[in-house]
């Protein structure tokens, strides 16, 4: 059967197959990585070559100069610019990866079952900011660091080959997930815990099996649903002719099936990043100690579907870019000695929102999780303030909170799929706003209806 033949079969086209191929290859790619002679410099010459061959046969020749810009702003910047490479970087890179997002419109191409190469290229980007940064931090005194400063942070600037095997490691280049450049030198030179001890070498095939199983389980529930609940139903005559609690629970499954897809594709590059070794992040405490593989880990399949509150979401879902956004944006939005606010969350929504595309569908998701997380703040607090002896009451406040996140995210995630103005604001209106207005109330009242932690009685008494 030919590649046409094969896309056909399964409904995607071909550029995706082409993708999917490559896609999957990086996993024994990733298993090879471990058997390069040559010592480290011989392993940064494979990440590099095979990034760029992976990418040349998924993208085309084009994708390769792409790569290479974000990437050359990065490493001249660190070499000329040390003092302020990090905001040099992200101004740079970022201002590129959007005039790609808007001469491509890529988000139409995805949505259609269409493929390119700015996927790619939102995880390079993130990655030489991550890099320039981290450059920069290692000119500051240590005790003004936070603690992941002080793990990331490099105290000399990497040499171009180390540069080039970081940003194209195909193990993560075509989804992520994203990871810093001080690990992937210990990684591929053996130092830290990837260094020779006691315990062994960590074996990684039980987990990479894992992922694999789970990729597979992932991609047949999304081909199963997909033709259930496609997106283009939400602008049919049909769906405004629904009640509004089945546009609701369609809003739902429509999500529940695109997420699917995401699930697949993480669990692949899981697999990849487990199985070259990198993905090993210690031992646990447990006798005997068994492996982590924590480093991979992109999303919680479980611990998204099943939330018990929004503010959970970002701990579950695109872990790692999540990881990125609180280290590189987040908190060092926050002043010393002074704690983050709504204004650092909805920062951080929005620089994800335009990383994502210039698309309306993106903006108003990402403001739309920013209310939905603050909303959720809200009910917890009011959770905490119940006394000790009201358990049923705070149980019930639990129960309302994982109520709410499941109908305000089902609600904002059809603007991050449909993406157009028109379609999301016809989707949110099809169901009243709801899941805007909530949130909004939830802040309110909370800015109204004061509360301190409830103390136990044990508590008082001391």
């Amino acid at each position: 059967m030919d590649m046409e033949s094969t896309a056909t079969a399964i409904g995607v086209s071909v550029p995706v197959i082409r993708f999917l191929i490559c896609f999957i290859a990086t996993i024994p790619v990733g298993f090879f990585h471990r058997f390069v002679p040559g010592g480290p410099t011989g392993k940064h010459l494979y990440a590099a070559v095979t990034g760029v061959v992976l990418s040349y046969l998924s993208f085309g020749f084009s994708s390769n100069l792409h790569f290479l810009v974000p990437m050359l702003i990065g490493y001249v910047s660190m070499v000329v610019y040390r003092q302020r490479c990090g905001v040099v970087t992200f101004v740079l890179a970022f201002g590129y990866l959007i005039g790609c997002h808007v001469y491509y419109m890529s988000g139409d191409a995805w949505k259609e079952g269409g493929i390119d190469a700015t996927g790619a290229l939102m995880v390079l980007t993130l990655k030489v900011i991550s890099c320039a940064i981290n450059y920069n931090d290692g000119l500051l005194k240590e005790e003004d660091l936070r603690e992941s400063q002080k793990k990331n942070r490099l105290l000399k600037l990497p040499s171009l080959i180390e540069y080039t095997g970081y940003c194209l490691c195909c193990a993560s280049h075509f989804a992520g997930p994203v990871y810093e450049m001080k690990d992937y030198l210990d990684w591929t030179e053996g130092k830290g815990i990837w260094s020779k001890s006691e315990k062994g070498s960590p074996s990684p095939f039980g987990a990479t099996v894992r992922a694999i199983i789970q990729a597979g389980v992932c991609m047949g529930l999304y081909l199963y649903l997909v033709p259930h609940y496609p997106l283009s139903k939400f602008t049919d005559p049909e769906y405004k002719e629904w009640g509004f609690w089945k546009r609701l629970s369609y809003q739902y499954m429509a999500g529940l099936t695109a997420r699917w897809k995401y699930y697949f594709i993480w669990s692949i590059s899981e697999a990849a990043i487990i199985i070259s070794g990198l993905g090993f992040s210690g031992w646990t405490d447990s006798s005997p100690p068994k492996a982590r593989w924590d480093r991979a880990k992109n999303v919680d399949i479980l611990g998204l579907e099943f939330a018990r509150s929004a503010v959970e979401i970002p701990l579950v879902w695109n872990i790692q870019v999540s990881t990125w956004l609180r280290h590189y944006v987040y908190d060092r939005l926050v002043q010393k000695g002074k704690k983050p606010g709504f204004f650092q969350l909805l920062a951080t929504q929005t620089v994800s929102a335009v990383w994502h595309g210039l698309y309306p569908g993106y903006i108003i998701f990402f403001v739309q999780s920013a209310l939905m997380i603050a909303g959720s703040r809200a009910i917890y607090r009011w959770q905490q303030s119940v006394p000790p002896n009201l358990g049923i009451l705070k149980k019930i406040f639990m129960l309302v909170n994982f109520a709410y996140t499941v109908l305000v995210l089902s609600y904002s995630c059809v603007g991050f799929m449909v993406l157009s103005l028109h379609e999301t604001l016809t989707s949110y209106g099809s169901v009243y706003y709801i899941g805007t207005i909530i949130p909004v109330a939830l802040i309110l009242l909370g800015n109204v209806i004061k509360t301190k932690p409830a103390r136990s009685k044990a508590r008082k008494e001391q």
